[in-house]
């Protein structure tokens, strides 16, 4: 049922399957190493569909590009998982062919069109969907860009690509038009476009169907009636504990990452709480990373023997960095300076579950921080609707920065990653509590969050109320900061220091440094990172959180 995947698919090019376009494929195989398929449509040759897929549940049925027997001029390519697949087909009694998730998407299109369709799901997915008859292809990405696509446009030679990443288009763009554009395809969008006689691709229309906030348009995993008669912090403790539950159906061994914050740890325990419920026939896994004595190690340990979890501790050291700084980079497809630095510890963490667990679906804390007002910086917003802005804005950006991150370092190793912070439901309820009871609270972060699992005996409460820690500093030494050793890493490496590029100027060594090996698999492509991202409202050149006066980090935890 669920999987994560790699989807590519190029549409109007001449002579579509060469050796170009397949080696272009070949260059997602990390995110689905089980099985593979590339077709050429017979009635429209220059439409080209790939799949990478990693299985979760449901054997080959899930396999793509899908097609059923009603619908045999559909083809559907998605990296996602649909929770409510089997509502849907229990609310319209569609006559399902497969155990897959996806294929609600395919009866939605043919009952409701593409605009409700996408309206209608609650999940996470990367779509491209081509209806044969009508000589439409329509392309659609979920709310929050959990599930990565990139397209190449190019008007002036009508084609189109998709791809999850955007290496699988980058040999296409080389040899594309100057006018051609290759970028991310933003969240909460979908778009149609028409094949015409010539074969070539021309847009129909783009719309932007989900802001940051907006209610689900789908009957919600928890009814209104239920939710009914709680207070604020049970409603809150609640929609959280069912973002979990929707997300726990796998076949494959489930495990969270645990840095021993408040995100992972509540995750963490609501995922082996939910365990326990639904008898999974394993122990949770948690995966905590440090170097030497770092914080984070000493937090997460406490929570995993609280917890009673498989707990796997991972230390790295200098040499490590140095082995996969330039991998890090190449599969992030940024030069933002924060995502790589706090890159470097998750890919190396995704490294180890993969060569030494049989873990693959894995649960993480992304996204509490901007929904939840949990950056430092916060602090420092000049009123409470300036504080709600900023998260809306984060919120907004996160598949460029921290959700870029948790996709590409856990893919890398063809893990599939779940964000229970990121659901539908849960966010529109956070958003619309009053923003004032979403500030920092006497100088505590996620206040709001902390408090609704305050008497819940989930987690000891020196976690569940522990400092905001800036990730690539909790998994540091003590005596030396991962900053500092990556700054003496790039002095050793970085050879010319004066190269003038497009768009964002690099300004700092480590900048320069990671624009450098940016640039070598992406030229060219600087719209990929937009802007660095910084913290707001405080006058640092730094975006490391340890540059805020109130950063206070601490090396223990207390009983």
């Amino acid at each position: 049922m669920f999987k994560m995947c790699g989807i590519w698919g190029t549409f109007g090019i001449e002579g579509a399957v060469s050796k170009t376009c397949t080696d272009c494929f070949c260059q997602i195989e990390h995110r689905g190493p089980d099985a593979w398929r590339i077709e050429q449509d017979a009635r429209e040759p220059r439409v080209v569909l790939g799949f990478r897929r990693l299985a979760i549940v449901d054997g080959l049925h899930g396999m793509q590009p899908m097609r059923l027997h009603t619908f045999p001029r559909t083809s559907l390519l998605c990296n996602g998982e649909i929770y409510n697949c089997k509502r849907l087909q229990t609310q319209y009694q569609f006559p399902y062919e497969t155990n897959c998730d996806v294929e609600a998407i395919i009866h939605l299109y043919h009952k409701f069109g593409i605009a409700e369709t996408i309206k209608q799901l609650d999940g996470v997915f990367a779509i491209c969907l081509v209806d044969g008859e009508k000589k439409k292809v329509y392309f659609a990405r979920d709310p929050y860009g959990v599930r990565p696509l990139f397209k190449l446009q190019d008007d002036e030679l009508g084609y189109v690509g998709v791809c999850s990443e955007g290496k699988g288009l980058m040999g296409l763009k080389l040899k594309s038009s100057k006018s051609s554009t290759l970028k991310q395809f933003p969240p909460g969008y979908f778009e149609q476009w028409s094949i015409l006689e010539n074969g070539k691709m021309k847009l129909d229309y783009t719309e932007q169907y989900f802001k940051p906030g907006m209610p689900p348009k789908f009957e919600p995993f928890v009814s209104d009636n239920v939710l009914a008669g709680m207070d604020l912090k049970e409603k809150t403790a609640r929609l959280l504990e069912a973002s979990c539950r929707k997300r726990l159906m796998a076949d494959r061994r489930i495990g969270c990452l645990l840095s021993g914050g408040l995100d992972s740890s509540l995750v963490a325990a609501l995922v082996v709480k939910l365990a326990k419920e639904e008898k999974l026939p394993y122990k949770i896994q948690t995966f905590a990373i440090g170097m030497g004595d770092s914080p984070d190690l000493i937090a997460a340990r406490k929570v995993a023997e609280y917890l009673q979890t498989e707990h796997h501790e991972v230390r790295f050291d200098e040499n490590d960095i140095k082995a996969e700084l330039d991998n890090v980079i190449y599969h992030l497809e940024t030069f933002d300076i924060t995502t790589i630095r706090a890159s470097i510890p998750m890919f190396l963490l995704a490294k180890y579950i993969k060569n030494n667990t049989d873990s693959t679906v894995i649960f993480s804390g992304e996204g509490a921080d901007e929904l939840a007002q949990g950056y430092i910086y916060f602090r420092d917003a000049p009123s409470e609707a300036a504080g709600h802005e900023e998260s809306i804005r984060l919120l907004s950006d996160i598949y460029l920065y921290d959700g870029l991150r948790a996709d590409r370092t856990t893919s890398a190793f063809s893990l599939e990653l779940r964000v229970p912070f990121l659901d539908i439901q849960f966010t529109h309820h956070y958003l619309a509590v009053d923003p004032k009871l979403r500030q920092p609270q006497d100088g505590v972060e996620k206040y709001l969050l902390r408090s609704s699992f305050d008497n819940s005996g989930l987690l000891p409460s020196a976690i569940l109320w522990r400092h905001k820690e800036a990730f690539s500093d909790g998994v540091a030494s003590i005596k030396k900061s991962l900053f500092t050793i990556i700054s003496e890493i790039i002095s050793e490496r970085l050879q010319d220091e004066n190269i003038k590029y497009e768009g964002l100027q690099p300004t700092t060594k480590e900048s320069k440094y990671y624009r450098y090996i940016f640039e070598k698999t992406y030229p060219g492509q600087h719209c990929f990172t937009p802007y660095y991202w910084m913290p707001k409202w405080v006058q640092v050149s730094d975006p490391s959180a340890r540059f805020i006066k109130h950063y206070a980090a601490s090396s223990t935890i207390d009983n």
